[in-house]
């Protein structure tokens, strides 16, 4: 496109815009403005607008080479801010899976605790019962030994049949008292645990 010479009411009106509001014409257009070659005012208007142009040119450049660096940081800082929001995430789950293993380890060791104090109280319930049962048999054995000698002997065994009459009942009385008791107080410990 060939360049164009403003008429001369144009001219004045930019030469005015540019005198009373520092006004100039800005971009492309500036390519095809052209001033009469004896028109030095409208030649320099003219180089004024291009220095012009150029300068906001390099301003805006600036101004959009600012904002790109902005933006870069920001978009870095949002990439940063994302891995640090995975990497918390990952470690607030393996908390929460370390927690829950630790209350599994817990119920395990509760439950394991449980069945020894359980097995070891059934261990000393029997050993009791047996230890009772071996005293009230062998006492027992030993009165009825002693009124079959006295019977065997000739001996009087009226005072000696009423006392072994009585030590049967006592040794019997005492066992099932023993053996009430235990089962008395395994049933109360098994309640309580409940």
């Amino acid at each position: 496109m060939t360049k164009v010479v403003p008429d001369s009411k144009t001219r004045d009106w930019l030469l005015e815009a540019a005198k009373r509001k520092n006004i100039y014409v800005e971009g492309n257009i500036l390519k095809l403005i052209d001033s009469d070659p004896g028109d030095t005012e409208f030649a320099d208007y003219i180089q004024k607008s291009i220095e012009k142009d150029q300068d906001a040119r390099k301003r805006r450049l600036e101004i959009t080479r600012q904002i790109q660096e902005r933006n870069r940081e920001l978009l870095e800082s949002e990439e940063k801010i994302k891995k640090m929001n995975e990497e918390l995430f990952e470690a607030l789950q393996k908390a929460e899976d370390l927690r829950n293993a630790a209350e599994q380890a817990k119920e395990i060791a509760e439950n394991d605790l449980d069945i020894i104090q359980k097995r070891t109280q059934n261990e000393l319930t029997g050993l009791i019962v047996r230890v009772a049962l071996y005293v009230i048999v062998g006492v027992g054995t030993l009165t009825s030994a002693m009124y079959a000698i006295a019977l065997m002997s000739g001996v009087d065994t009226q005072v000696i049949g009423s006392t072994w009459s009585n030590m049967l009942g006592i040794l019997l009385t005492n066992a099932f008292s023993i053996v009430g008791t235990i089962m008395g107080v395994k049933y109360a410990s098994e309640k309580m645990k409940v």
